[in-house]
């Protein structure tokens, strides 16, 4: 169902815009002012007062008779290129700022423009098109200063739309943040914001600056004020904050949450749900936590000799083998428990073969049956924490959907803890095929599960559970009109909710019960800011939150590939939003405001 387009109305110069028609016939409005193009569904009165009261206050008192003369002359302005007064194109400066985007967007050096990009496209046009071609394309210019100048330059208009953005949202922006170490051991605060634009939920990167000397709550704090002084940004704008667990983050007199509701104390402080997931799950029984150090200590011991990897990985080639290379454990991965422990018992009977040739303190543990029964339970168990993790990362995650997927799992435990009461192994794939072949592929033989080892796993199940309800308590669940609007019962709430009667008119709308239909849950409460403002701004305070770190923690792993040891002096900011923002420079209008310059 397509979207009705909204008309311009000449009254609309009040505040500051003329009228732009696209090819398609759909009207946009154009901020005189600062130039900004809008889309259509923000042709309404309230969006277009919103923009010109944030963005341009000082040009309140500006007359309408005053706005007339100025759009008049605006409008002549822009069709002077349309009528070949001034140039329109330069393709070379055009040229020159494409390639920087394309550099930028893969994290390679400065330098690669210049000293491959260049000479390969100079070699094929000479093969393919001929000297004249070469001559034409060598002129443009693709130094090392030039790409940085142009990455500089979109890096700002990258970051004065989003800015412009936020300022003219009609609902609060949520930010999440993080702090790193990069190459050269120089502390880098990580921010992405997520708000409202164009009746949807946008996520993008706001800005990655180093601490310098401290990485103390007050400097993270004062890091973020300075960003804000800078770009006519306030806390009131923000309706919440989430972050990783760290105490200079979290810490409750003065972490960075804290001083943040000192000045904004509406704001929501929120603690990452992956890193609290991740919390939750390392508790293990005195057996289970035995099993999980031999398995780490075999690896390591095959993993820190090259020699001993090379045999090994020659082993698994001549056994067939469906993997060949062991996987490091790390505690800081959220992922790798899991993935090391279905590794090793993917490859447990080659494995016991190497450990047994190299005379290993515990080579005989993988010819015990009891060893291979905690081990495959704990590759199951730690493969469906890692299912749950999965389903929480990635962008445009809000609490609702994460709630859910944690709810499910949570009760889950219990019946899982059941059926191994009842020698039922069906949730545990790994364990319950060990224990039902009549002959283990390890030469063990027939095994069944000790009750002393199903105690044990029963009583993983119940820390895992508790401590699960200890880092996710119980909370107060979400309005039901927020996910089923058209079925929620008005009867069932107090009366004096000033939302109810929006609620109602929304009920009898055959209109929004389409476009419910149509488009998503977050969609669909943006797209009824101006109509219904009063449930939609109640009802986007549940989706614009952020709950994860995930954006902040992708984009560290994406400053390893930008800032190497080569390139350990870059001050990647820029860099990383154009390699990382969702929005795309406005390249035609920066290519406008500067003069072609050919390569010598």
């Amino acid at each position: 169902m397509s979207s009705k387009k909204r008309k311009w109305l000449d009254e609309y110069v009040q505040y500051g815009f003329t009228c732009i028609t696209e090819r398609d016939g759909s009207q946009r409005p154009n901020c005189m002012i600062c130039n900004a193009k809008l889309s259509n569904s923000s042709l309404a009165p309230a969006k277009l007062r919103e923009h010109f009261l944030k963005l341009h206050g000082n040009h309140k008192n500006t007359t309408l008779a005053e706005f007339k003369v100025k759009r008049a002359r605006f409008d002549k302005k822009a069709t002077l290129p349309v009528l070949g007064v001034v140039p329109i194109n330069k393709p070379i400066l055009t040229a020159s700022y494409e390639v920087a985007y394309l550099i930028a967007k893969q994290g390679k050096p400065h330098t690669i423009a210049e000293t491959l990009i260049k000479p390969a496209v100079l070699t094929m046009a000479n093969i393919m098109l001929g000297k004249a071609a070469e001559v034409k394309l060598s002129q443009i210019p693709l130094s090392n200063d030039t790409i940085s100048d142009r990455i500089e330059d979109m890096g700002k208009d990258i970051l004065a739309q989003v800015v412009a953005d936020l300022i003219s949202s009609l609902a609060k922006f949520s930010l999440q943040l993080d702090e790193s170490t990069d190459v050269s051991n120089l502390s880098q605060l990580a921010v992405f914001v997520r708000y409202v634009k164009d009746d949807v939920i946008k996520e993008d990167f706001l800005f990655c600056k180093p601490l310098t000397t401290t990485t103390k709550a007050a400097a993270v704090k004062k890091l973020v004020d300075d960003f804000f002084k800078d770009n006519n940004l306030s806390w009131d704008m923000v309706s919440a904050v989430c972050s990783d667990g760290a105490p200079a983050m979290l810490g409750r007199k003065s972490g960075f949450g804290a001083l943040v509701k000192a000045d904004a104390p509406h704001i929501i402080v929120t603690h990452c749900i992956l890193h609290r997931h991740v919390l939750a799950t390392k508790t293990l029984p005195l057996k289970l936590a035995e099993v999980l150090k031999i398995v780490v200590e075999c690896v390591n011991y095959v993993r820190n000799s090259a020699l001993r990897h090379r045999i090994f990985r020659e082993l698994c080639k001549e056994m067939g083998s469906e993997f060949e290379v062991l996987l490091y454990h790390s505690n800081v991965r959220w992922l790798s428990r899991g993935q090391v422990l279905n590794r090793v018992f993917a490859v447990r009977v080659e494995l016991a073969l190497f450990l047994q040739e190299h005379q290993h303190c515990h080579a005989d543990c993988f010819k015990n049956s009891e060893f291979i029964l905690i081990l495959a339970y704990m590759a199951d168990i730690f493969a469906a924490l890692n299912n749950l993790n999965q389903q929480m990362q990635g962008g445009g995650v809000n609490i609702i959907e994460a709630e859910e997927n944690l709810k499910a799992f949570q009760k889950k435990l219990p019946l899982w803890k059941r059926r191994i009461e009842n020698d039922n192994f069906a949730n545990f794939p790994l364990l319950d095929d060990c224990v039902s072949k009549i002959e283990d592929v390890s030469g063990i033989g027939d095994i069944s599960v000790p009750a002393e080892l199903k105690q044990a796993i029963a009583t993983h199940l119940d820390s895992l559970a508790k401590s699960l309800d200890g880092y996710f308590p119980t909370r107060e669940s979400y309005p039901a009109w927020v996910r089923q609007p058209f079925t929620f019962s008005v009867e069932t709430t107090d009366v004096n909710d000033e939302y109810l009667d929006e609620i109602i008119e929304i009920q009898q709308s055959q209109v929004q019960q389409q476009l419910f239909r149509t488009t998503t849950l977050s969609t669909f409460w943006c797209q009824q800011m101006v109509k219904y403002p009063v449930i939609a701004k109640k009802a986007l305070e549940i989706f614009i939150p952020f709950v994860t770190t995930y954006l902040c923690e992708q984009s560290f792993s994406r400053m390893l590939d930008i800032k190497t040891k080569k390139r350990n002096r870059l001050c990647c900011e820029n860099d990383m939003r154009v390699a990382l923002a969702k929005v795309k420079p406005r390249i035609s209008e920066l290519v406008s405001e500067r003069q072609q310059q050919k390569s010598h």
